[in-house]
């Protein structure tokens, strides 16, 4: 597993800032950010967190404006198997006593850059 170099351009620059108020938000409740971007042979993780006995892998999913649907919306059938693997393949490389979980973070600006919506859905993806 290694972590990534993130995207490039205005694309990427939102990316991460989105990654970085996720996990600023994280921590503001109380998680531990284990690792961001980290990369595994299923795909990339965009954060590891944990608290208490939960190990939390959450998927941060950001959008300006709702030209193209609603960050929740952008989470297809292909996007939830990719994130089952990886989380499943971290688990067997890294392994935990922790209980695993997969979650999601959305974050929705106005089309002039104004945070309209930031929640996190804990348990958002069953395996």
């Amino acid at each position: 597993m290694s972590e990534g170099a993130g995207g490039k351009g205005d694309r990427g620059r939102f990316g991460r800032w989105a990654e970085d108020l996720a996990a600023s938000y994280l921590r503001a409740h109380g998680y531990r950010v284990l690792a961001r971007n980290l990369r595994t042979a299923e795909g990339e993780l965009d954060i590891v967190a944990c608290k208490g006995e939960v190990l939390a892998f959450v998927e941060v999913r950001a959008r300006r404006g709702r030209a193209g649907g609603s960050a929740a919306e952008s989470i297809g059938p292909r996007k939830r198997a990719r994130l089952l693997r990886a989380a499943a393949a971290y688990l067997q490389e890294a392994g935990s006593s922790l209980q695993p979980r997969i979650d999601v973070l959305l974050i929705e600006l106005s089309p002039g850059g104004r945070l309209l919506r930031l929640e996190h859905i804990e348990g958002a993806i069953e395996a």
